[in-house]
């Protein structure tokens, strides 16, 4: 049985694999695209469930396709679970993530934002009730990655501004349709809280990073591409969005303020990797320890 340690030595094993064959530069770029596919694991395999069901999928057959999908989202998140790939703490923050996603969803298809077009058995209110994974998916990647490229957040602003900042997202993704979207204030003040802070990560030895924001917008940027997955298999569809088109770019900036929010539920269950302090280099022999399994073996 492969459990955390098993994953811990296959990572060390591609890592010293890498380096025998490849520039040191390369075998690092790859082993962090690996360590982000370990990292979105949870978001990957429900988007292949999502294609595969799609493809192969007949609709007369006595379980429904969202049914299914719902299936296999629970038992996806049971195996993380028996084979370590998450702690509990981890859980408690998705499914933490997976109620107020699937709130939104609720208060969404009601709103006729987008609707789920197929018959289920497993839906509330025209909601298929694996809709709520998918958010926790996004949980799921972000709790992930802290932990596997061994990440600290600094310098972080106040914690208290960082609450109320995620609470004004989330709220204003409600508001919006009875009061003026305040979007364009969110991105400033985004810019205005994170613009400072620096997402440190670890891929093999040496620290890196890259400013929060503009990690938030290339996460946007990948989720944007699974959203054209979903509907290109019209597993949800979005109003006005005409067949064989896109999903609108403006997707790109609400997911981009929802992962501020996602990131903020992530940081009330643990805040070891905030830090008010900028983290350098300089004092890297007295940052705070690792967490178990962190280290690359690259």
């Amino acid at each position: 049985m492969i459990r955390g340690s098993g994953t811990q030595r296959l990572e060390r094993a591609l890592g010293d694999a890498a380096r025998r064959h490849f520039p040191r530069p390369v075998a690092e770029f790859g082993m962090f695209v690996l360590k982000q596919g370990w990292a979105s694991l949870f978001g990957g395999l429900l988007l292949a469930a999502i294609i595969v069901t799609k493809l192969f999928w007949n609709p007369d057959w006595p379980l429904q396709r969202y049914d299914a999908l719902f299936l296999f989202a629970l038992a996806t998140q049971a195996a993380f679970l028996w084979f370590r790939l998450e702690t509990w703490e981890e859980v408690r923050v998705i499914v933490l993530f997976h109620l107020t996603g699937t709130a939104m969803e609720l208060f969404k298809v009601d709103a006729a934002s987008w609707a789920y077009p197929e018959p289920g058995l497993f839906k509330l209110l025209g909601v298929p009730l694996f809709s709520g994974f998918m958010y926790a998916a996004v949980g799921s990647y972000i709790a992930r990655v802290i932990r596997i490229f061994d990440m600290r957040f600094a310098p972080y602003p106040p914690f208290g501004l960082t609450v109320l900042f995620a609470a004004a997202i989330y709220v204003n993704f409600f508001s919006h349709h009875f009061l003026p979207d305040i979007r364009l204030a969110l991105f400033a003040a985004s810019l205005l809280l994170y613009a400072r802070t620096r997402v440190w990560f670890r891929v093999s030895q040496a620290r890196r990073w890259m400013p929060m924001p503009l990690a938030a917008f290339l996460a946007a940027l990948a989720l944007w591409v699974a959203e054209n997955v979903g509907t290109a298999t019209g597993t949800w569809l979005y109003a006005g969005q005409r067949p064989g088109h896109p999903v609108s770019f403006a997707k790109i900036g609400s997911w981009y303020l929802l992962l501020y929010v996602a990131f903020l539920t992530v940081t009330l269950v643990s805040r070891e990797a905030l830090s008010r302090k900028a983290f350098t280099e300089s004092h890297a022999s007295t940052a705070p320890p690792e967490p178990e399994g962190a280290r690359s073996a690259v």
